[in-house]
């Protein structure tokens, strides 16, 4: 596995990848409306970066420095093919953005659904914590919970207790 940075040619890629997602369908996620999403950021020049395995891309995170409070990291979407989830793109993918946020900010923050236990699960596994909620922020009827993780909770491997293996 290699991430590198998002590129034009992998608007396509990464559109169907959310667009056939159970999860962003519950957003109103179409293939359409995640292209013209994808492409409004790199326009923009958002920070998107791209897992590949054998030079396909097979996940992503976009992440913005001061996106949260204009003070702190925040993960804004992480997306795994199903096909390779499990096997650590995530993980690694989150580790890549965090490395970059944690060198300008002391938090990280992201959003994740209530009905979306196992990414709840992944992400307390990591060191996140639920720090709040918000109700009906994005649909109707979906809270949106807050996680934060903060730079002092972050283990190096060597540390007892950490996750590395």
């Amino acid at each position: 596995m290699n991430i590198r940075a998002f590129l034009p040619a992998d608007i396509p890629v990464l559109a169907r990848l959310m667009a056939g997602d159970p999860l962003w369908q519950r957003y109103g996620i179409t293939e359409a409306s995640a292209a013209r999403r994808l492409a409004a950021g790199l326009a923009a020049g958002a920070t998107i970066a791209v897992a590949e395995v054998e030079g396909a891309p097979v996940g992503f995170i976009w992440y913005v420095a001061r996106g949260a409070f204009a003070r702190s990291g925040y993960i804004m979407l992480i997306g795994v093919a199903p096909t390779h989830r499990g096997g650590g793109i995530g993980r690694a993918l989150l580790a890549h953005a965090e490395a970059a946020l944690f060198a300008q900010a002391d938090d990280v923050f992201l959003l994740v659904s209530d009905f979306n236990i196992a990414a709840q699960a992944f992400y307390r596994r990591l060191g996140y914590q639920q720090v709040g909620a918000l109700s009906d922020y994005v649909v109707e009827g979906v809270t949106e919970l807050v996680f934060r993780k903060r730079r002092h909770d972050v283990r190096s491997p060597a540390e007892p207790g950490s996750d590395a293996a």
